[in-house]
């Protein structure tokens, strides 16, 4: 079986760091903790298995949509070799507008 890489978008390390933030206030630095490495070993899973998820191509080419305990949602695309992790959002954060000007703006370039 094929073993892909995953890798995290600077955006989505910070997304994380400030989803640490949000529930180290609101309940524990213990509970953010475990949350949060909890949602980056659901994410290195993805090493076995990258194709699952919602194909969402009419947000951007390629992106791949899905939900973690309910209230995360993780975007991602998959290469040849790689998993990228491209964004983390939590309760009900804008992701497509996100996404589509991230991708709007390195298309740009």
């Amino acid at each position: 079986m094929k073993s892909y890489r995953v890798v995290f978008s600077p955006e989505a390390e910070a997304q994380l760091v400030a989803l640490y933030g949000y529930i180290a206030a609101a309940a524990s630095p213990d509970i953010a903790a475990g949350y949060t490495e909890a949602i980056v070993s659901f994410c290195e899973s993805f090493c076995a298995f990258p194709h699952r998820g919602t194909l969402r191509d009419d947000v951007r080419p390629g992106l791949r949509l899905t939900n973690y305990k309910k209230r995360t949602i993780i975007a991602f695309d998959v290469d040849d070799e790689q998993v990228s992790i491209m964004g983390i959002f939590y309760g009900g954060q804008d992701y497509e507008t996100f996404l589509q000007n991230d991708f709007e703006i390195n298309s740009a370039r």
